[in-house]
């Protein structure tokens, strides 16, 4: 699966101004639960909330990859948002994070999952994408980019 597949302009936040984790958490909980008809906010946002608990997906650099699992979901979706400031994220670096993809995927797509994941983190461990992800200002460049 690429990522063009689970991801939308829609989908996609720049600048955003979330004060916390839970805040960022929220953001893209909605900007998932909108994009489905079949989906909450407040669902979407247990799943990646319950993951979090079970250690922090901040993976450095700036970056967090929150995920879940919906047992009921269809599809595999994503969201991004990049904020204006920087938020305690309990990363593994211990440095605060302003750009999170979130991925939420149907229970049973553990294979799916991980691919997806691992595809994710090698994409934002290339630090002149992360360089260009702060710097653009239209959601279609940063679709084009994360996409690429």
């Amino acid at each position: 699966m690429q990522i063009s597949e689970i991801l939308s302009t829609d989908r996609i936040r720049c600048d955003t101004n979330e004060a916390s984790k839970k805040a960022a958490l929220e953001t893209l909980a909605t900007l998932i639960a909108d994009g489905s008809s079949s989906l909450t906010q407040s669902e979407v946002f247990d799943s990646l909330l319950a993951r979090e608990r079970l250690g922090s997906t901040g993976l450095g650099h700036g970056v967090a990859l929150p995920h879940g699992r919906l047992n009921h979901g269809d599809k595999t979706m994503g969201a991004f948002i990049r904020m204006q400031t920087p938020v305690d994220y309990d990363a593994i670096d211990m440095q605060p994070v302003d750009i999170l993809f979130a991925l939420l995927v149907p229970q049973e797509s553990t294979d799916e999952h991980l691919q997806i994941l691992s595809r994710l983190a090698e994409k934002f461990s290339d630090a002149g994408l992360l360089d260009q992800l702060r710097t653009e200002k239209s959601t279609e460049a940063i679709f084009n980019l994360l996409t690429g």
